[in-house]
């Protein structure tokens, strides 16, 4: 199979496996089963392509020619090929996760629930892959409206509240700022396919490229920069495998990849550099990562404290990509990685607990470790990888932001980083010695760990977590293609 075949089947696979689950949907299990094997085959079909992008390869495929520079195009490039990488691996691990907590839940519309999860990653692999702005806009919508009926699942009036509020930011920011955004692009350059150096090089400068820059940081709604960032916690309603996939496997990975990927192919980084225009977005960022700090340290409730912990970790690529340097913009795209292993751990820790003992509040947790002493053990190395603590992956990924500021003596991004630090410390810290060193709440549920597929998946992702700090080169070596080559 070619390399453009390959791109087609990943994009059509998913959607191939949603079929599947309607038909196999009155058996669970059979239905289970479509799920893991096209998981599976998808994750190594993307795989399948690293060592042609590793090589230099860029593969490509045009879909539909509208009119003019305007089609509905695929290809491939180092940052894309990581995102698409990460989505994949991580629906298996999802996926097998989603088994225990659905089934220890006796959730309903459990058939609605994997098929809406596969729409969704073929939305996912579909942003990764987008060649043009236009192509990206499209999957970038199919996203939102896929992703709906996942934070709708439960069906109540406050679930249905929140999903709306979810539907209506998205929507709102993506059509009145990202769109007209996009058109000017394309009034300006003519074009709209993704370029090394920027689309709007020699095409745009002064004042009018802070206000361009603007209109996609804000319309990029999924990357939940303040004050646009509502939608996130309003999404906590959702089941936790929805959560897993809002905040690690798909929606606000596609936010601030593609918030990077606009930096570096719509604006380019030397003509960014240049423009003193721009420099809000550095200030933006940098103020989401402390103020979203401050509100989860005062989170009594574990998922708003880890929607709010999202937010802020979610700025630190936008602060690294606002760096503007070799090294802060490798580890924008290493953060997107570290953050994915370490948050999904989080939010698998937090519905095994709901599962096995309905507990959602902080205050409920002490003693817990004694109960579920794998769980907590992920959630605890999950934890000090979003602080930065080694052997953790997220210690390397704020390694490179903090090096990349360093290297252009951006001292608003050194205390920045520093600060959230010990404001990540602050809330993370204090939930994580209750659990293992406090003496339980006396009349508690009886418990142990919740389903085993929930306690597997979650063991998998911490251990992740601890092997990327390890092994970190080949994604290294991926990235450093778009800024150069690290030594």
């Amino acid at each position: 199979m070619s390399p453009a075949d390959t791109i087609l089947v990943v994009l059509l696979l998913p959607l191939i496996g949603a079929v599947g689950i309607v038909l196999a949907g009155r058996w669970p299990n059979l239905r289970e089963t479509v799920t893991l094997v096209t998981a599976t085959s998808l994750a190594i079909l993307v795989w399948s392509l690293i060592p042609l992008i590793m090589d230099g390869g860029r593969p490509g495929v045009v879909v539909v020619e509208l009119f003019g520079d305007l089609t509905l195009a695929f290809s491939v490039e180092p940052l894309g090929m990581l995102f698409a990488a990460l989505a994949s691996a991580l629906w298996i691990v999802n996926s097998v996760y989603s088994i225990g907590y659905m089934r220890g839940n006796n959730e309903k519309n459990q058939t609605r629930f994997y098929v809406c999860f596969a729409v969704a990653i073929s939305a996912v692999m579909g942003v990764a892959f987008a060649d043009n702005l236009l192509t990206l806009f499209l999957c970038y919508e199919l996203l939102t409206l896929s992703t709906y009926p996942l934070v709708a699942h439960k069906g109540d009036k406050a679930t249905i509240r929140s999903a709306r509020v979810y539907l209506g930011i998205l929507l709102a920011t993506s059509i009145g700022l990202l769109l007209p955004a996009i058109i000017w692009t394309y009034t300006v350059a003519g074009t709209l396919t993704f370029t090394p150096g920027g689309i709007l090089a020699g095409n745009l400068e002064g004042p009018a490229v802070g206000l361009l820059l603007g209109l996609y940081v804000f319309g990029i709604g999924k990357a939940a920069l303040m004050p646009v960032h509502r939608w996130l916690p309003a999404a906590m309603v959702a089941p936790t495998p929805v959560s897993a996939l809002l905040h690690a496997v798909a929606v606000v990975k596609a936010g601030v990849f593609t918030v990077t990927k606009v930096i570096i192919y719509v604006f380019g980084v030397e003509n960014l550099f240049a423009e003193p225009s721009g420099g809000w977005l550095l200030y933006a960022a940098a103020f989401t990562i402390i103020a979203a700090s401050v509100v989860a340290l005062r989170q009594q409730n574990l998922k708003r404290m880890l929607a709010y912990s999202t937010i802020g970790q979610l700025s630190y690529v936008v602060l690294a990509a606002a760096v503007l340097t070799p090294l802060s913009e490798i580890g924008a795209a290493v953060h997107i990685v570290a953050h994915a292993f370490g948050k999904i751990t989080l939010f698998f820790a937090a519905g095994a607990i709901y599962t096995a003992s309905k507990k959602t509040e902080l205050h409920q947790l002490r003693g817990i470790g004694a109960r579920m002493p794998w769980t907590m053990a992920a959630f605890t190395i999950a934890a000090l990888s979003m602080i930065g603590v080694p052997p953790t992956g997220g210690f390397v990924s704020k390694w490179f932001i903090l090096a990349g500021s360093f290297q252009s003596d951006n001292y608003v991004a050194i205390f920045t980083i520093i600060l959230s630090t010990v404001l990540n410390a602050a809330y993370f810290l204090p939930v994580i010695f209750a659990a293992w060193f406090s003496r339980e709440s006396e009349g508690g549920k009886d418990h142990g760990e919740a389903p085993w597929p929930a306690v597997l998946a979650l063991c998998i992702t911490a251990a992740a977590t601890l092997a990327f700090f390890f092994f970190n080169q080949p994604v290294l070596d991926l990235e450093s293609q778009l800024v150069g080559r690290i030594k």
